[in-house]
């Protein structure tokens, strides 16, 4: 018995000789089908396809130029401050070399005055260089040894712990936390 249907077409096998992939694919119009029944949903999404590529390749070249703005306005917020890093610095200075050209304008003044008026100035350069975050360093004697911000020049006999500071020839200074200059120091041998 046949569980087939009587209505059912059989199945057509395919020779390979039918198949040829080489063969050009068929249009629709080719085919015999009409023209105007696949273009018209077929257009109306190409347009659509079409409007939003367009949507998106100006949105990628918006983005694109906002991009290189910000870039070359980055570039150019670091040359400006490159350039005038020094501006508060500078300006913090300026009193002290008014002093100064304030104490050469006065050639006949007594040693009294001077000496005051170079205490004065060396006081605006320390405010000066406080204001910008520079530091001294100045170890008092029997500080241990540090090679991060003490050099030393020598070492001398001491009655003091061995590798401590005994005495500072040169004052080192400090911008922030960085070492601009180390302190220059005679340092205790061992004994």
């Amino acid at each position: 018995m046949s569980t087939r249907n009587a209505n059912a077409k059989p199945y057509k096998t395919m020779n390979p000789e039918d198949q040829n992939p080489q063969a050009p694919l068929q249009s629709p119009v080719e085919n015999g089908a009409a023209p105007e029944a696949n273009l018209g949903g077929d257009a109306g999404r190409i347009a659509e396809l079409e409007a939003k590529v367009a949507e998106l390749t100006d949105s990628h070249l918006r983005a694109k130029a906002e991009t290189e703005n910000a870039r070359r306005r980055a570039d150019e917020e670091v040359a400006k401050a490159r350039k005038y890093a020094v501006e508060g610095f500078a300006d913090s200075l300026l009193p002290v070399k008014d002093s100064l050209e304030a104490a050469i304008a006065m050639p006949g003044a007594a040693v009294e005055q001077v000496l005051e008026g170079v205490h004065a100035t060396l006081r605006q350069l320390v405010a000066a260089l406080e204001r910008n975050k520079v530091s001294q360093i100045n170890p008092p004697a029997g500080t241990k040894f540090d090679p991060h911000q003490h050099q030393a020049i020598s070492m001398v006999p001491a009655d003091q712990e061995a590798n401590t500071v005994v005495a500072v020839l040169q004052k080192g200074y400090l911008i922030a936390d960085r070492v601009l200059r180390p302190a220059l120091v005679t340092v205790s041998a061992p004994k």
